[in-house]
């Protein structure tokens, strides 16, 4: 089952927030991240906080019926509204995830955005992105999501080997993400992101490249890739602790990340976060890069986290007692912490180091700072005219980056 909460203090019962987080809130980024908790099945390697029919049957009722899911989000939409008060900024990104939000009737997804622009209006050039698994959309579908408004889909895609799928209990069928592609296009998606996964006991390196040839030949500006992690309590880990399936070692999972910047850099994508890749500027996932640089964002939903001028909430998991908090007008959060300055200055420093602009050196203590020197020294860290005052890594230290990023922050 999906990991537990982290501890913190209460939330209050109408979810106010300190007049400090709200100070000069004006001038930072607003996002808001919905969380849908549905799936069909449980992937074996997911320990996200997501609910199969079977799981919820009996736990919840009608409070977590997926049917009235979207009407329940949109209460929490309009509690962010009260708590925010006269914040004057249009929101620039919402992201739809998962779970798998296709589940509901595109409508639904739509109506959810809706509550968003109608409470606080969205940018011009705001960017609406949904996940979508393959098996879960049609023309149609996509075609009623790109009129309500969405323009950029992220479809789950992970392997184009059958084998490689099996393992890691994807239901999709081979090559149905690649025709999702071409139908998010005809619907007039500007931007559209594959998933991928490597590391996958039994997949090769042939299996590997095989899987990125097909994402780039499907035609996206975007491309994710991930090693994957064998998370406690999931359905795979309980395998591979049992022998069932062997352990993919981190050599492995150093040399399937070179072939995945061989590939991709070669079909004309550009890493701009350790496992993201776009083909443009614009193709890059803006939501995501309010995360990575500690902008603001609201999470509604069922253990959804949100994070507001230096403080950082999260919501009950379960989609009845998230439904019955709001259905009661009290806000859904479990608990939260308010971000001190030098918590503040180390998670960009984590999170930044991440980005192809990297982390300004004027965030690092003496000890990073000397750390900084020696990993320019040893080639982890770039000098020249682009890094100029920022630690930006190289292709090698990229693969070392936790380790890099352990010493910087001292």
């Amino acid at each position: 089952m999906p990991s537990a909460l982290p501890d913190g203090v209460p939330v209050p019962a109408d979810g106010a927030l300190p007049a400090s987080a709200l100070a000069g809130a004006a001038h930072r980024p607003l996002g808001f991240y919905l969380h849908v908790p549905y799936c069909a099945t449980r992937c074996g390697y997911c320990d996200f906080n997501t609910y199969t029919a079977t799981e919820l049957r009996g736990s919840g009722g009608v409070l977590a019926s997926r049917d009235a899911y979207a009407d329940t989000l949109v209460e929490e939409v309009r509690l962010a509204r009260k708590v925010l008060g006269d914040d004057p900024r249009p929101v620039g990104t919402v992201f739809v995830g998962g779970g798998t939000p296709t589940l509901l009737p595109a409508e639904d997804l739509v109506r959810m955005v809706r509550a968003v622009r109608e409470e606080f209006g969205l940018a011009p050039d705001a960017e609406i992105t949904t996940e979508a698994n393959p098996e879960t959309v049609d023309p149609a579908y996509l075609a009623a999501l790109r009129e309500g408004g969405f323009d950029r889909i992220s479809f789950g895609m992970q392997s184009a080997r059958p084998h490689v799928l099996r393992i890691l209990d994807r239901t999709h069928t081979p090559g149905r993400p690649e025709a999702c592609v071409a139908e998010a296009r005809a619907a007039g998606f500007d931007h559209v992101n594959l998933d991928l996964i490597y590391g996958t006991p039994g997949e090769s390196d042939d299996d590997w490249r095989a899987s990125l040839d097909a994402a780039v030949a499907a035609g996206p500006d975007h491309v994710s890739a991930y090693a994957l992690i064998v998370e406690e309590g999931t359905r795979l880990a309980r395998r591979v602790r049992g022998g069932e399936i062997p352990m993919t070692d981190d050599d492995v999972h150093a040399d399937r990340y070179l072939i995945a910047e061989e590939r991709l850099s070669a079909a004309g994508f550009a890493w701009y976060e350790v496992s993201n890749w776009s083909t443009t500027r614009a193709g890059r996932c803006r939501h995501n890069e309010l995360y990575w640089t500690g902008a603001d964002w609201w999470g509604a939903g069922p253990g959804a986290h949100s994070h507001v001028g230096g403080v950082r909430w999260w919501n009950v998991k379960h989609p009845g007692a998230y439904a019955a908090a709001l259905g009661a007008g009290r806000s859904p959060g479990a608990g939260r912490e308010i971000l001190t300055e030098e918590d503040r200055r180390v998670e960009r420093v984590l999170l930044e180091l991440r980005l192809r602009e990297g982390v300004p050196l004027s965030l690092l203590r003496e000890g990073g700072l000397a750390a900084a020197g020696g990993f320019l020294a040893d080639g982890l860290l770039a000098t020249g005219p682009y890094e100029e005052g920022r630690a930006v890594l190289t292709l090698r230290g990229r693969l070392l980056a936790d380790a890099v990023v352990r010493d910087l922050v001292d």
